[in-house]
């Protein structure tokens, strides 16, 4: 009898590991695809200017430490963004090979920019 309990507890701490780990790596993709929102996304194009970008920036907690001397604000339906991520790997400009390119409302994506 003792030994049947032993086994289901060390069967069921087995499982919760594995369970652990399972959820482990999607719940980090999750902070980082939130901090990539936060961070980068506004679908209203309500500015473009310096001072829109250090406004935004402030509202989204991103200069508690110090200011970030450049940042991208993406004025674009999540979904829209979301497809370009499902296109081939590019070069970037900095030379890694995790920029993507394509085409949505006459604007041109690309490195995490409009150009």
């Amino acid at each position: 009898m003792a030994l049947q309990r032993t086994q289901a507890f060390l069967l069921l701490l087995l499982l919760t590991l594995l369970g652990l780990g399972l959820v482990q790596p999607s719940y980090g993709q999750d902070r980082m695809y939130q901090r990539f929102l936060r961070q980068h996304v506004d679908p209203d194009e309500t500015g473009g200017n310096d001072s829109y970008c250090n406004l935004m920036m402030q509202r989204r907690k991103m200069t508690s430490h110090q200011c970030k001397r450049f940042n991208t604000f993406i004025h674009e339906d999540l979904w829209n963004i979301r497809s370009i991520c499902s296109t081939t790997n590019i070069q970037c400009k900095n030379g890694r090979m995790n920029c993507h390119e394509g085409n949505f409302l006459g604007k041109k994506f690309w490195g995490g920019g409009y150009f």
